[in-house]
């Protein structure tokens, strides 16, 4: 184990770190969700830190087009899960913490426990469904998320949960359509600024510093050269949101609704149904309606349209992609 005098020395003359937050940091439990462009340098700094374990969940696998946002990934390793090779990455730069790789997705099935175990969790995923099932988990567990979204040349981070308001009452209103990376583009620095910021977030909460990050978001857009943000304290939960569920998690009553036009059901009981023709659906009495698509966003607007005239159960299902 390195001598933690020397290697975080730097660190540790700051007043507001010494020895005592240095000994914090290093039995902190770190929960971190995706290892792609806003993970790889939130992991980076958390390790270099020492912070003492990370769990660290992405199903994912490093494709060419990741490494300009990506950097710590070689060309050999292109193909294999992102989890496992980022977790030898950084057990290489420093080999004082643990890191936990699991090479699955985060859903609502196993949300709560991995969400449990952790002091606290960073959302570096790219995905509605993983983002709001994540934040749906911290907040019930009253353990704080460290939010962000980076996309084109501007991005966002935001303090939420953990006594403070969740990413649903931030965004209560999601977009009809959501862009990605392979989509809209992105610039590498800006997506390593919004995971640092990440970082030091997560940090200052761990350490707990003087004025907390938690109830505060904070903007950057590359393109004009501009910071922003608000505080959040007292946004209001939404009443009723409409929860996800894991594919893990149908059940027998469940009327599967599939409202994807670019794939056949994913399930032999699923019915097609388009989105703009889910107000005509009349459920069974005692059923739930369990909307599926690829990112959980036409589940989401779909949801609400069907709640307007039916005041029965609705569950939403993010789907791997066809």
């Amino acid at each position: 184990m390195a001598d933690a005098v020397t290697r975080y020395a730097r660190q540790m003359i700051l007043p507001q770190i010494g020895a005592a937050g240095q000994d914090r940091l290093s039995r902190a439990h770190v929960l971190v969700v995706g290892a792609g462009g806003l993970g790889v340098p939130a992991l980076q700094y958390l390790v270099g830190a020492g912070v003492g374990r990370i769990t660290l969940i992405d199903g994912d696998v490093i494709e060419e087009t990741n490494l300009h946002r990506q950097p710590i990934y070689p060309m050999h390793a292109i193909g294999q899960p992102k989890a496992t090779v980022a977790a030898q990455i950084m057990t290489a730069m420093n080999p004082d913490g643990q890191i936990d790789a699991r090479v699955e997705w985060l859903d609502p099935a196993n949300a709560p426990a991995l969400v449990a175990q952790a002091d606290i969790a960073l959302d570096c995923a790219d995905s509605f469904a993983v983002s709001l099932t994540l934040s749906d988990a911290c907040f019930a567990a009253n353990v704080p998320l460290i939010a962000a979204s980076a996309l084109a040349m501007s991005g966002y981070v935001a303090g939420c949960c953990g006594g403070m308001p969740s990413l649903r009452a931030i965004f209560p209103d999601l977009p009809v359509g959501g862009g990605t990376c392979a989509t809209n583009g992105v610039m590498g620095p800006v997506v390593g600024m919004i995971g640092a910021l990440q970082a030091q977030m997560a940090m200052a909460v761990l350490l707990d510093l003087p004025d907390s990050p938690l109830g505060r978001l904070i903007s950057f857009d590359a393109a004009t050269w501009r910071m922003g943000g608000f505080r959040f304290d007292r946004a209001p939960e939404p009443a009723q949101p409409l929860p996800f569920i894991g594919q893990t998690q149908i059940t027998k009553r469940d009327l599967l609704i599939d409202l994807r036009s670019e794939a056949a059901p994913f399930r032999p009981d699923a019915r097609h149904i388009p989105p703009d023709r889910i107000t005509d659906l009349t459920p069974p009495q005692g059923s739930r309606v369990v909307l599926a698509c690829k990112t959980g966003l036409r589940a989401h607007h779909a949801g609400h349209a069907l709640r307007g005239i039916w005041d029965g159960e609705i569950a939403l299902l993010a789907l791997p992609e066809a």
